[in-house]
């Protein structure tokens, strides 16, 4: 098993329990020097993706789950991995135990674009769900977003 930190809609327990079923959550944590952004909104998808850039002066609130392997095969259909939509990156979690070195899926295209609204309430929904904190869930719900028809 190894340790997963998910930042979009994978931050939703039940969305996990569904696509990683033998997956259990371990914790909740930030990475400390990345922020959420958006991209590949070139891919034709209703908007930009969620993904994680480094960025000294910022945090994303993370889950972290511990995955079997059967389970990251799993993940790595549902996040178009295996397509190279989504790469695999090592990131570090500051959790109140500690630190843990975990994996995280990064977008594999350029930062830009906007979400759809839905996609962007999907995530905020997820954060809640997570029990991120208050004042992060609300930013989520007032970024930036695509209008209908955009």
């Amino acid at each position: 098993m190894t340790l997963y930190a998910a930042y979009g809609t994978n931050l939703d327990p039940a969305r996990m329990v569904e696509r990683c079923p033998h997956s259990p959550l371990q914790t909740t944590g930030w990475l400390i020097g990345w922020r959420l952004t958006f991209g590949g909104e070139e891919h034709g998808w209703d908007g930009a993706l969620a993904t994680i850039v480094e960025d000294p002066l910022e945090q994303v609130f993370v889950a972290v789950y511990d995955v079997t392997d059967e389970d990251a095969r799993e993940m790595d259909k549902w996040e178009a991995a295996d397509t190279g939509l989504y790469r695999k990156t090592k990131v570090r979690v500051s959790t109140l135990t500690g630190e843990l070195l975990v994996w995280a899926y990064v977008l594999d295209a350029y930062e830009g674009g906007l979400p759809s609204a839905s996609y962007l309430g999907v995530l905020a929904d997820a954060a809640d769900a997570a029990d991120a904190p208050a004042d992060y869930v609300a930013a989520l719900r007032n970024r930036p977003c695509r209008s209908l028809g955009n």
